[in-house]
């Protein structure tokens, strides 16, 4: 099959962040395992748009921890419409008043996605988030936030960086425009790769996670398929304890 070069492009990206990312990974993941030895929820938010999809990739999934939070607002995701929450996304305090809505506390977690890591929505999420006292680890491209330039109208007014609010950065590689493949007589690039990146680390992440919560003999809790034999009776314990404090259960 001719793809024009994406799943090599897909793959590429994928091992850049093997390669690299492993002890950021580690880090991130040792913060998630304190977040549950401490039994506190895993927060995470997506900075508008597709990158929103991560946060639903983590939440009640089969096979995925039970005590993600989503920090989430219909506004700013692919539900909305895209117009519309491209503009919400551009926002100034947008970002703010919804972490503010979810209420973190101090040494509270907050993961944040946003590849391109300059837009409102995602700078004033983290500084709400550093406010209150949060840990923040950022999922991001080091390119696109430094290759866009100062004064672009993307950005936040007061010019930063995701990378710069978060204690622990991940790489995911993604190049300024996203798109990859290019097709003669087109001029425009498609076949984007954030998501399948994006989704391959929060994966790793929950995965080192759970490796980190059983050497340390804590029993992390995780989502069984509702839709298999046992599946939701398996859940129910989960559901008790979650449903009260997780606003999208």
């Amino acid at each position: 099959m001719n793809d024009f070069g994406y799943y090599k492009a897909v793959i590429e990206n994928l091992e850049k962040v093997n390669a690299t990312q492993e002890e950021n990974i580690k880090k991130a993941a040792s913060l998630m395992a304190d977040a549950i030895e401490n039994d506190r929820l895993i927060n995470v938010y997506g900075g508008g748009g597709h990158t929103t999809l991560p946060v639903g990739e983590m939440f009640f999934r089969a096979g995925g921890l039970s005590c993600i939070n989503p920090v989430m607002e219909t506004g700013l995701s692919v539900f909305n419409q895209a117009l519309k929450y491209l503009e919400l996304e551009r926002t100034v305090n947008y970002g703010s008043s919804i972490v503010k809505y979810y209420d973190l506390k101090k040494d509270d977690l907050l993961i944040i996605f946003h590849n391109i890591g300059i837009n409102p929505a995602t700078i004033d999420a983290a500084m709400e988030a550093k406010k209150k006292g949060a840990k923040i680890i950022a999922v991001s491209s080091e390119a696109w936030q430094k290759e866009m330039p100062a004064d672009h109208f993307i950005r936040h007014p007061n010019k930063t960086n995701l990378f710069d609010y978060a204690d622990v950065c991940i790489e995911d590689f993604n190049p300024v425009g996203d798109a990859v493949v290019n097709v003669p007589g087109l001029d425009t690039p498609i076949g984007p790769v954030s998501n399948i990146v994006d989704f391959y680390i929060a994966h790793l992440l929950e995965i080192e996670c759970v490796r980190q919560c059983i050497e340390r003999g804590i029993t992390p809790p995780v989502w069984s398929s509702a839709n298999t034999p046992g599946g939701d009776e398996k859940n129910a314990a989960y559901l008790e304890k979650y449903k009260p404090r997780v606003k999208m259960l």
